[in-house]
């Protein structure tokens, strides 16, 4: 997704970061040639992999059309550094053998380090549902954040926020799903209705196995649910349910695995029908819509 359609830093979080290509840090005169070896990864980075196959294409990158855009550190003790956004980049300049790589140099405090590498990350879809709602914790727990301030930090509802930390309710093997793509974030809520860690982890694995869609497994959740606890269903939940043709079928697990979200068909008698497609939160949305619209959406 292209910055444009994203929410953009805050002011003060765009000038910690400065200018974003070697060329404007030239002309400012804040590019520093650093030591790749005194640069230590972020203690704060939320991602938990990367992919390689992306660090080659980077390292491609580097060789053919050299630094494009600096990292950016923070000075630490004896000549040694830590990053604050470009890991990707520094990975792959390590890689190719480089012995310096163009820096800007930043003094920012572990909150600002936390939420610089979240926002960098978040604004190139790089994490996981999982390490996004790690790094909220960490904002909430370890610097005492609200809600309302960590969404204004890293440009989120406070809702999104809230239905992110949800997920860390989950057990380990399940947030493992979740990670790893197996289960959806339409999946992970649908498991949240049920309150026993083993019932979460015993319908995560049947789902997985099933491939279950969003909508069957909030149906089993419901199900597992007292009846005194359940949302009640209504007349439209229950037509959604109803049978579809074979071809309309396809169409549908198609789309699901293109949106990576559920999606409901419902066929009428004259060949006409309806078409749902299910979305988690405002940021869900959005992504939804731009794999739909493309270029023609403008967020």
């Amino acid at each position: 997704m292209s910055g444009s359609k994203k929410q953009r830093l805050g002011r003060g979080l765009e000038a910690l970061l400065g200018p974003t290509t070697v060329a404007e840090a030239r002309d400012a005169g804040t590019l520093r040639e650093v030591s790749v070896e005194a640069i230590e990864p972020n203690p704060f980075q939320p991602r938990h992999t990367f992919d390689q196959a992306a660090i080659d294409d980077l390292a491609n990158s580097l060789r053919n059309s050299g630094l494009l855009q600096p990292v950016v550190l923070r000075p630490m003790h004896a000549g040694t550094y830590q990053l604050i956004a470009g890991e990707r980049r520094w990975r792959a300049a390590k890689q190719l053998g480089w012995q310096t790589i163009g820096a800007v140099l930043r003094d920012v405090d572990d909150r600002t380090l936390l939420t610089l590498a979240l926002v960098e990350n978040l604004q190139r879809d790089q994490l996981t549902a999982i390490d996004e709602a790690v790094g909220y914790r960490r904002l909430a727990d370890e610097f005492g954040l609200p809600h309302s301030e960590i969404g204004r930090l890293v440009g989120r509802d406070r809702s999104t926020v809230a239905n992110s930390l949800r997920l860390l309710n989950l057990p380990g093997s399940v947030q493992e799903m979740v990670q790893s793509g197996a289960l959806q974030m339409g999946h992970a809520r649908a498991l949240l209705q049920l309150t026993n860690a083993a019932d979460m982890e015993r319908l995560a694995k049947k789902v997985v196995a099933g491939g279950l869609s969003v909508r069957e497994t909030e149906s089993r959740a419901r199900g597992a649910v007292p009846p005194e606890n359940r949302r009640p269903r209504t007349k439209k939940t229950q037509k959604q349910q109803q049978r579809i043709s074979p071809e309309a079928q396809r169409i549908v697990e198609a789309l699901r695995r293109y949106l990576k979200t559920d999606v409901i068909v419902t066929e009428k008698e004259n060949g006409g029908g309806r078409l749902a497609i299910d979305f988690y939160s405002n940021d869900d949305l959005v992504r939804v819509l731009e794999l739909v619209l493309g270029e023609r959406f403008n967020g």
